[in-house]
């Protein structure tokens, strides 16, 4: 194994990320159905660190039971009532039209009734870009925090949807702290074009649109097998010679149900936190699940909030 594979594990990681985002203003966060303990606390914690400054959207009652049951004190929080999570969701989406927010979170709804209030066609948060999520994963085994995308969210994406999911995760990385121009490997089961694996050459496809400025601001690769995207030895053995191999940074899969099973590899067999968070929206989404970390949760608003500040920072200033 190479270097870059076999550093222990460093917590500082996850915890830079959350000490960058304590120094910045917390950023007002729209949170839709905090009505389970995990999601409210979530919240709370995120809130408490002075990452975020909440406003809870759904059903008044039911929130404040949960908090009091969990001894989760909301006293100084705002609640927008919402009868269902489905108003909740809606509710959200427009809070966020109305500037009251620069985040959206979710709590305890689904994830696609979520998604679809914010995708929706009319009154959703929709911009030219494609839609996609980034698992931001704290490998123990990995020397860099590692980015795998989409894993969430397109299904099958075609060629001009994958130049929207590469471009949003080289975005986040360049502006959420991270660093500047990351390696990109672009998956496939092998690292030759070849035509019986499609992916194969939708890889050298992207890598030539990135030459060709269609995709900016990271060092692209593909298609790339995963042993010789992230290990410099496996790399160096299939003699492959690039900036990328070995040494990648955000790992682009070649569809949903592939980038699933490898972030739930990294999770239950190397042990690595995954903070989630959908871009290409009108803001950024933070997704939580109930099997995360208090800390991958924490860690889930840290990015986000960096990512919203950096946005905030570039925008051109409005004339009075």
């Amino acid at each position: 194994m190479s270097a870059d594979a076999t550093n222990t594990h460093s917590p500082s990681k996850y915890d830079r990320l959350i000490a960058a985002a304590k120094a910045i203003p917390p950023a007002p966060t729209v949170v839709v159905h905090p009505c389970d303990e995990t999601s409210l606390r979530g919240a709370v914690d995120s809130t408490a660190a002075g990452i975020i400054r909440p406003l809870l959207v759904g059903p008044e009652r039911k929130i404040r039971d949960t908090a009091a049951r969990f001894a989760l004190d909301i006293s100084g929080y705002e609640i927008v009532d919402a009868a269902h999570s489905d108003e909740a969701a809606a509710k959200g989406v427009e809070l966020i039209h109305a500037a009251r927010g620069e985040l959206l979170m979710k709590g305890s709804l689904h994830t696609d009734e979520l998604m679809r209030a914010v995708t929706a066609k009319v009154g959703g948060l929709r911009t030219d870009r494609r839609i996609s999520h980034v698992f931001v994963m704290d490998v123990p085994a990995y020397a860099e925090t590692i980015f795998v995308t989409d894993a969430a969210i397109n299904i099958f994406p075609n060629l001009d949807a994958k130049r929207d999911i590469i471009q949003n995760a080289i975005d986040l990385y360049n502006q959420a702290g991270f660093g500047k121009s990351p390696r990109v490997a672009i998956l496939s089961a092998v690292e030759t074009v070849t035509s019986k694996i499609p992916s194969t050459i939708e890889a050298a496809a992207l890598c030539k649109m990135a030459d060709r400025g269609q995709i900016t601001g990271g060092v692209l690769d593909g298609p790339l097998a995963f042993d010789n995207a992230i290990d410099v030895e496996s790399a160096r053995i299939k003699g492959i010679k690039s900036e990328v191999a070995g040494r990648a940074q955000i790992l682009v899969v070649p569809d949903l149900e592939s980038g699933n099973m490898l972030a739930k590899n990294l999770a239950y067999f190397a042990k690595a936190d995954g903070a989630g968070i959908v871009l290409g929206a009108r803001v950024p989404v933070v997704l939580t699940s109930r099997a995360d970390t208090p800390r991958a949760r924490m860690a889930s608003c840290a990015v986000a909030a960096l990512y919203a500040h950096a946005r905030r920072q570039k925008a051109p200033a409005v004339a009075v």
